[in-house]
């Protein structure tokens, strides 16, 4: 619905991050929920429609990451993880998990603001929809599929949605655009922008084969996103723009 606002769910065992984090989004017309621990953060998503997740990564005994992947195997809501656990290992594990995006404790509200509307805005969660300004909708059509960046989605020609996580669209797009090109994991993560990609971790690697299995048979060698060795990646299929 139109001027809809985004629900956002904050996952956090701590009381006092929970109500700082309601504060700031409650500021800014978002609608909040609090979840303690993953009970309450599954009754959360079965109450009502979530449209962006905020997880700790330690919630008392719980495993945070354990909850990201139940998360991202039942629904595609758009997750930012927001951790004291800041090493490289677990922001790594936390994006092939299909976090949107990582942010360690402590945090600053105003960044926090920033990349929550940067993900809904890329996700075109409510009360986040880009106006297209009389801009062209755009459709790309290949092998069998139709990936409509206007709407950001992805469907088969006979109409079945495939969901998808904001950076495998993103990443989905980025191709699209640029058939049968060689890009390098540096200009993969040049394009990709509002990740804390670096260059020495394989996040990369791992979102190019998340997208892979969403978009074909997980066996047999890949045939719409291929690897080339010691260089990067190439789309290599025809894409027409419909």
């Amino acid at each position: 619905m139109a001027g809809a606002r985004a629900h956002i769910l904050v996952v956090d065992d701590e009381p006092e991050v929970r109500a700082l984090l309601r504060t700031c989004f409650e500021r800014e017309g978002y609608d909040v929920l609090e979840a303690a621990d993953g009970a309450s953060l599954r009754a959360g998503i079965a109450r009502q429609k979530i449209d962006l997740v905020t997880l700790d990564l330690t919630l008392g005994g719980e495993d945070g990451l354990a909850l990201a992947r139940e998360i991202r195997a039942t629904c595609n809501v758009p997750i930012i993880m927001i951790s004291g656990k800041g090493d490289t290992v677990d922001r790594v594990v936390g994006l092939e998990l299909g976090a949107d995006d990582y942010i360690a404790k402590p945090f600053a509200l105003r960044e926090v603001l920033a990349r929550v509307r940067a993900v809904l805005r890329r996700y075109g969660a409510a009360g986040e929809a880009v106006p297209d300004n009389g801009r062209k909708h755009e459709k790309f059509g290949f092998a069998g599929m139709v990936l409509d960046l206007t709407s950001r989605e992805l469907r088969s020609t006979s109409g079945e949605v495939k969901p998808l996580t904001t950076a495998e669209f993103n990443l989905l797009a980025l191709f699209v655009r640029r058939p049968h090109r060689v890009l390098s994991r540096d200009e993969i993560m040049d394009l990709l922008k509002g990740h804390a990609w670096s260059p020495l971790d394989r996040s990369i690697d791992a979102l190019v084969g998340r997208l892979r299995k969403r978009l074909e048979s997980e066996t047999g060698t890949p045939q719409l996103v291929k690897t080339v060795r010691g260089v990067g990646y190439v789309f290599s299929v025809d894409v027409k723009s419909l």
